[in-house]
């Protein structure tokens, strides 16, 4: 399989790439700045037996998408699965937000995803997935979210129009909707408050405990299945039940 994601050096996107790190397969992983996480994560990756390409772009511009899939090109003519898992992480109260800021985050956060699959288009065929990671913010008002909260409810929405356009070319996409999680992302938003916000989420949750990054691969992992074939344009929870309360 050849899998490409977007903010694949470190949190969820490292447990995705990790869990399909197995002989045979190549993991595009992308990111943007953090050369030290990206270089681990491919090593990682390449300790599995499997191949790895960094792909250092922002892909908060057309260019920028259409410039990491022309370096999966030089690689594959096929994706398989493509994981748009990047964010631009920008907080504070909606009123007071700066407008370039939050244009900005909706680049990355929502628009992307568009741009990424108009540029894979060519390279996917059919029984490929593409699969779009949000959260809770995109249909509840978290504090201080909106710049994520909102483009990803817009990306959510391009999903199901896409799905519409994809689907009868075979062509899976998905978005994955997880709890709150111990990750460098969750930590930098919430700062000292994560902590607090992480053991409340994990003593709310039915389940009894707070969602992993490895509960993510896992659904991940089957979305790129044949089994998981006639899902398509959906929202899925992976939150333990958290979001029923």
């Amino acid at each position: 399989m050849n899998i490409l994601i977007t903010g694949g050096s470190k949190g969820i996107g490292r447990a995705i790439a990790l869990r399909f790190a197995v002989p045979g397969n190549t993991i595009f992983i992308n990111y943007h700045s953090d050369e030290q996480s990206a270089r681990q994560t491919a090593d990682e990756v390449t300790a599995h037996n499997a191949r790895s390409v960094l792909i250092k772009v922002d892909v908060g511009t057309p260019q920028g998408c259409r410039q990491v899939i022309d370096v999966v090109a030089e690689t594959t003519d096929r994706l398989d699965l493509v994981v748009h898992g990047a964010v631009k992480s920008i907080t504070g109260p909606t009123l007071t937000m700066d407008p370039a800021q939050f244009a900005a985050a909706t680049e990355v956060n929502a628009s992307a995803l568009l741009y990424l699959t108009q540029a894979a288009l060519p390279l996917l065929t059919r029984g490929s997935s593409i699969v779009f990671l949000t959260s809770k913010g995109s249909v509840a008002a978290v504090p201080d979210y909106a710049a994520l909260g909102a483009p990803k409810a817009m990306a959510e929405a391009l999903v199901r129009y896409l799905a519409v356009e994809l689907a009868p070319k075979g062509i899976r996409i998905n978005s994955v909707s997880a709890g709150p999680m111990d990750t460098e992302a969750f930590r930098s938003m919430f700062a000292t408050g994560a902590d607090d916000r992480l053991a409340a989420a994990a003593a709310a949750n039915p389940s009894g405990r707070g969602v992993e990054v490895d509960d993510v691969a896992n659904l991940v992992e089957f979305l790129a299945t044949e089994g998981a074939s006639m899902i398509q344009g959906q929202r899925l929870h992976i939150d333990g039940g958290l979001y029923l309360r």
